[in-house]
Formats: C-alpha cells, structure tokens, sequence
C-alpha cells in the first residue's frame, strides 16, 4: 500500500485522562496495565522507553530522578497524583512493561471503550503526497507518544513555565517545543 503519514497530533486534556483513568479495565488486565503505562507516561512525560525504566530508587519523596537515555540528561519530574496511585496501585512499583508495538494496540483498545474519547476530531492526513482531510474519534488517534504530548501540553496550558517543561521533555528550543504541544 501507500505509505500513510498522520499528521494531526492529538493530546488529551486532564478532563479526558481522567475519564480514561477512571474507566474499569479490571475485566481487562492487559488493558488495564496498558491504561496504567499510558496514564504515567501522561502525567511524567517520559519517552516510553524511559518510563519502563523506572524502579523504586528513582522516586524520592515528590520527584522521579532519571536520566533519559536519548539525551543523557538527568530530570526531575514532580510526582503526579495519579502517578503516586498507579505506583501504589502495583506496589511501588510501575506496571510490567510491554512492547511498545503491543502498549500502541492496546491503549487504542482500551481508549476505544471510554465514551469521552468517542468525540470526532477533525483530522488530515497526507496519503501517496495528497492531502485528505476527514473526520475521525478521538480513540483511534491515541498512542504512546500521544501521552508524551498531553503531558506537554497540558502543563503548558496550566500556565507552567516553558524552560520548566522543556527540562522535562528534553525539547531542545522553545520553538520546538511551541510546534509540539
């Protein structure tokens, strides 16, 4: 087929995280644990591969203390309510990481069954070089990087400090991190 490049990012608002946080998985443990890992990504804006590396001595008191392994650069994340019941949640510890291909599948899955995320979003698209524009559910839009950015975004529409976020994010300049959220 032709190649297809998604252009539209989306985020979710705090509103729509904690519809998705609040829906009852339990009949759905891989769901539930893929929500679990979406949500903390969500609330500490970590690349996933950084978030599955997170242990129990990374957390001290109100902080996650990591390094990230694309820039090296140790951050400091404020421990987020949800973040601290999640850890609670599985023990201290975060949920037992799964293949990102997999976390992409199930986290659409999971976002699929919660009624907030049913909202149609207009959305374009470039397919084969030609610009489509369609609308689509806000559920079908949703991967892991999609945490990452809600993470962004949200912060920054809560009037936090870019420079602050950015530590965070590892966005190297205010104008790419103005692009991103």
């Amino acid at each position: 087929g032709i190649p297809e490049e998604p252009t539209d990012k989306v985020f979710l608002s705090e509103t729509e995280l904690n519809a998705l946080l609040n829906f009852d998985l339990s009949a759905h443990p891989r769901l539930d644990r893929a929500r679990d890992l979406f949500i903390m990504g969500a609330w500490t804006g970590l690349r996933f591969g950084d978030l599955s590396r997170i242990q129990p001595e990374h957390i001290e008191g109100d902080y996650i203390h990591i390094r990230t392994s694309k820039t090296g650069e140790p951050v400091t994340i404020p421990l987020h309510p949800q973040v601290r019941f999640l850890l609670a949640k599985y023990g201290g510890n975060l949920p037992p990481a799964i293949s990102n291909q997999k976390l992409n599948d199930y986290i659409k899955e999971a976002a699929a069954m919660v009624p907030e995320l049913q909202l149609r979003v207009p959305t374009g698209r470039t397919v084969g070089g030609v610009r489509k524009e369609e609308a689509r559910c806000k559920w079908e839009l949703v991967t892991t990087h999609t945490a990452r950015r809600s993470f962004a975004t949200n912060l920054y529409r809560d009037g936090q400090p870019i420079r602050t976020i950015r530590a965070i994010t590892g966005h190297r300049t205010d104008a790419v991190f103005l692009r991103y959220v």
